[in-house]
């Protein structure tokens, strides 16, 4: 069986494959790209950990409570976080929560709302 593979040019997993015949996708970041093009303008894609991708001022839903450093409780599954700003990196969404006031999560921790 030949399988058409090629790395990902955000990540560099090297299990980027084929979609179609001029697209590809990483199974690690959920970036698709078509090798043809300059890859030099790539976005980063923030995905909820349902898979559906956000975008800046989105609202999403905590789906599990999360532990604050130096907070006297966690924040609660099912807080509503308003108009969110994505970044790069491993915390890659930037918000302000009632109680708690500005901070960085994971967009695993989250579903879109």
């Amino acid at each position: 069986m030949n399988v058409d593979m090629k790395p990902c040019p955000r990540c560099d997993s090297p299990y980027g494959y084929a979609l179609g015949q001029s697209r590809y996708a990483c199974p690690e970041c959920y970036l698709q790209w078509n090798p043809e093009e300059s890859n030099t303008n790539v976005t980063p894609t923030v995905v909820d950990a349902n898979g559906n991708e956000l975008v800046n001022g989105d609202t999403v839903i905590v789906t599990k409570d999360l532990p604050v450093k130096g907070a006297p409780k966690p924040i609660k599954a099912g807080t509503k976080v308003k108009n969110i700003h994505l970044t790069e990196g491993d915390h890659n969404i930037n918000c302000k929560i009632d109680g708690f006031g500005a901070l960085a999560l994971k967009s695993i921790y989250v579903k879109k709302g």
